[in-house]
Parts: C-alpha cells; sequence; structure tokens
C-alpha cells in the first residue's frame, strides 16, 4: 500500500507541475504580472483534483494535506516567470499544449485510480478521471478570457481522457501492475491528444 500511495504521489506532481506550466504559459500571453501568473497556475493546478476530492467526499483536500504542493507552485512562478517573456508566441503555444496533454493524461488516470480505491462503479471511475483531468483547463481558459479546449468544436480533448482511462481501468481489473497501468493509461491520453492536435483530428459535427 506504501508503494501505491508514493506511486499516486508522484503522478500527483507531474500532474500539478505540467499543469501549472500550461497555467504560467497563458497568464503570460494575456501579459499579467507574477500575482496573476500564480493564480492562474495555482487554479490549473489544483482546480481538476479539489472537484474530484469534493465529490468524491476526500477530505481533506489533497492541496492541503499536502501543502508543499502549494509552495511548489509558488516557487516555480517566481523562477520561471521572468524568463516566460522570452518566449516565441509559436514556440509557447507548443509548449501550452503539450503541457496541458501531459497534465490531462496524468490527472484524468489519477483520478479514476483515486475513484477505484473509493469503490465507485466503473463508468463513474472514468467520469471522476475526466473530471480532475479537464476542470483545471477549463477554469484556465475561462480566466483569461478563452473558450476552454474541451468545448471547442469538434476538439478531440475529453475524448482523449476518456479512452485513456478505460485502458487504464481494463488494464487495473485485469491486475497488471499498478505502474503499467497508470503508465499506459497516461501514454495513450497523452499520445491520443498530442496526435490530434497535431493531424487536426476532430469529432464529427
Amino acid at each position: 500500500m506504501q508503494g501505491f500511495n508514493t506511486l499516486i504521489q508522484v503522478v500527483e506532481v507531474l500532474g500539478l507541475i505540467a499543469f501549472a506550466f500550461s497555467g504560467f504559459i497563458e497568464a503570460r500571453q494575456k501579459d499579467m504580472d507574477l500575482v496573476g501568473i500564480f493564480t492562474v497556475a495555482f487554479i490549473t493546478a489544483f482546480g481538476g483534483g479539489t472537484l474530484r476530492d469534493l465529490l468524491l467526499d476526500r477530505r481533506p483536500l489533497f492541496w492541503v494535506e499536502h501543502q508543499e504542493y502549494t509552495l511548489l507552485i509558488f516557487i516555480l512562478a517566481l523562477v520561471i516567470t521572468p524568463f516566460m517573456r522570452h518566449l516565441r508566441s509559436a514556440f509557447s503555444e507548443k509548449l501550452l499544449v503539450t503541457a496541458d496533454a501531459l497534465g490531462l493524461g496524468l490527472f484524468s488516470v489519477l483520478g479514476t485510480s483515486l475513484a477505484i480505491r473509493t469503490g465507485m462503479p466503473p463508468f463513474v471511475c472514468v467520469m471522476m478521471g475526466v473530471i480532475t483531468g479537464i476542470f483545471g483547463g477549463v477554469l484556465r481558459d475561462v480566466i483569461c478570457n478563452e473558450i476552454p479546449m474541451v468545448f471547442r468544436r469538434g476538439q478531440l480533448y475529453a475524448t482523449c481522457a476518456f479512452l485513456g482511462c478505460w485502458v487504464y481501468l481494463l488494464l487495473d481489473w485485469l491486475s497488471f501492475p499498478e505502474t503499467l497501468s497508470l503508465s499506459t493509461g497516461i501514454l495513450v491520453t497523452v499520445v491520443t491528444r498530442m496526435a490530434a492536435v497535431r493531424f487536426d483530428l476532430k469529432l464529427p459535427g
């Protein structure tokens, strides 16, 4: 159990960093100051996990239990902000998409894993994962006055998380090692999302 908790914490920290980076980039594109950049990064990193914990009735909230997470985001904001202004617009957009895809994959599968451990039915576990993966990005885009990626016409976004969560759930049900199950689910989500962006794959309609 200790090994599982450590693995979950590693995935959680990586997801926080990835989503925080996407928040840094989008806030900087909107020419925000340090306070704005930290606020957007904080909400992006913690928004999905907070909603997940509220829906699963997990107390204390994950970022309250691990106060070092907030400190990590603050330190990253201090260190990274001076360099953000030197990023070219085209490169920063690619970096934003990549960081967001990583955060989506890490947090979606993590949310599904935690829901499984609370005894939720399979479909609820997957939806909990999707919510965990997309909600921080939704808040980020709304605050930055953008249409959230998940709501943009035809975008393969939540679909990627949905697919990755089901892959993870299947591997977990087949009793594959937790590390392999998590890694595969994350990889499926990230690769699907990046392929959708690269090849402009869209949902019909």
